[in-house]
Order: C-alpha cells, then sequence, then structure tokens
C-alpha cells in the first residue's frame, strides 16, 4: 500500500525527491482558485477548495505519479469587489505566479503540469496566456476549469436549476455539501434584510436568483458531479503523464 500522501505541502523533500528520481512522480496538478464571495451561504474559499478536492482525487487515483501543488488561492475578483472580504489581483500578476509555480515544478524534474482551474475569473486571463507560459517553461503544460468535464445531459439530469457552474447556486452549493458540508452556513442567513452594495444593475437579480437556486441543492447531487469531473480531469492528465 502506497502510504505517500499525494498533497505536495504533506510531502518530505526525501519522499518528493525520491519519487521524481525513482521515476515513480511523473507529473503535478496546480490547483487554482479564489477567496472571494459565495454569496450568504458558501465560505469564501469554495472556489480553492473544490478545485483542491477535484486535484485531489485525480491524484490518489493516479497515485504514485501525480503530485498536487499547494493552490494558488488569490485568483482575479475584481468583478466581486462590491462585496466587502473578496480578495483580489490583476491579472498578469497571478499568471506570473502561476508560471513561478509552474517552473519551480520543473527545475524540481516535473514536465508534466495540468493546471485545474475553480475559479471562471481565472479562465480567460490564463488561457489568453498558455501558449506564451508553455513557451517559456518548455514543459507538457494544460490548464482546465473542472466544470468544463460536464455535458448538458449531465447538467440537465443533476441539476434542477439547468445552471452549471452558477456563482454559489445550486450546483457549487451541492459540492460543497457533498465534498465540505461545514463550508456550507445557511443558518442566519435572511436575504431579504442582507445589506447589499451591488454596484452592477443585472448582478442585482443574478445573486437572488443563484440564492434560490442554492436551496435546491443536495449533497447527492454534489457528489455525482464530483465523480463525473475526477473521471475527466483523471483522463486529461493521464494522458499527459502517459
Amino acid at each position: 500500500m502506497n502510504d505517500i500522501p499525494v498533497l505536495l505541502w504533506k510531502m518530505t523533500r526525501r519522499q518528493f525527491r525520491e519519487g521524481v528520481d525513482e521515476g515513480r512522480i511523473v507529473g503535478a496538478i496546480v490547483p487554482v482558485g479564489s477567496t472571494e464571495q459565495h454569496n450568504e451561504h458558501l465560505e469564501m474559499v469554495h472556489d480553492t477548495a473544490s478545485a483542491v478536492h477535484v486535484a485531489r482525487l485525480v491524484a490518489e487515483k493516479l497515485s504514485p505519479r501525480v503530485v498536487v501543488t499547494t493552490p494558488l488561492a488569490i485568483g482575479i475578483s475584481e468583478h466581486w469587489m462590491d462585496h466587502r472580504g473578496t480578495l483580489t489581483t490583476r491579472p498578469e500578476i497571478f499568471v506570473e505566479l502561476l508560471h513561478d509555480v509552474c517552473d519551480s515544478l520543473k527545475r524540481g524534474g516535473i514536465r508534466n503540469i495540468l493546471i485545474v482551474n475553480g475559479h471562471a475569473g481565472n479562465t480567460r486571463p490564463v488561457r489568453d496566456r498558455l501558449e506564451d507560459l508553455r513557451r517559456r517553461l518548455g514543459v507538457n503544460l494544460d490548464f482546465c476549469p473542472y466544470w468544463e468535464a460536464y455535458s448538458k445531459e449531465d447538467v440537465a439530469k443533476y441539476m434542477a436549476s439547468g445552471n452549471c457552474p452558477g456563482h454559489a447556486s445550486e450546483f457549487e452549493t451541492s459540492f460543497a455539501l457533498a465534498a465540505f458540508p461545514s463550508h456550507v452556513h445557511w443558518e442566519g442567513v435572511d436575504y431579504n434584510r442582507a445589506k447589499l452594495t451591488i454596484s452592477n444593475p443585472e448582478q442585482v437579480q443574478k445573486d437572488r436568483d443563484f440564492h434560490e437556486e442554492a436551496k435546491l441543492a443536495t449533497a447527492e447531487k454534489g457528489q455525482a458531479m464530483i465523480d463525473i469531473a475526477v473521471t475527466w480531469v483523471a483522463e486529461k492528465m493521464r494522458g499527459m503523464i502517459e
């Protein structure tokens, strides 16, 4: 039984060094997310926690060949800055930090790197610079938001709202109920009395809609969607390392 952790920050230097030198560790997943508002009931760590959850399960499925790095937990979230507590960074800073993480892995002997994203705001900035990252790093590098695993049929089957991913609505709340139910806090929530300051008129209604859709969430729906994502990301990672 393999007792070596799949989480890089839980490994010793010896475990990582010997794993790479002996050819057992050949790939890494870099989870990227955010620290931002997730309506009135979900913890602000959700995007990061969901990316780490998928990445860890994928690495366990492919163990011992893949490790999961420390996540990038502050993403590109300028669009949520109306909600105090949200943290954001500039796109160029985020991508350069991502470059440095991947470069560190390369220097440590890893040449197959998959970036697994849990926050929509990171997607376009990374995709726009992905070819440049590949050129600069010279490694087998790919990027995917984990929710790209879902077909229209999957969404129709499991999401009563028909909305996926949807910010802090049915899908993300279902994911949290399945993976980390302690992150869901309905107690004390009174949306109608909340002192919200949303500057974008379109977001005012959408925020309320997502709050209502979140009440459709169940752990069973979340687990079904997690399983689909893990299978899909694992196949992507397996293709890179094989």
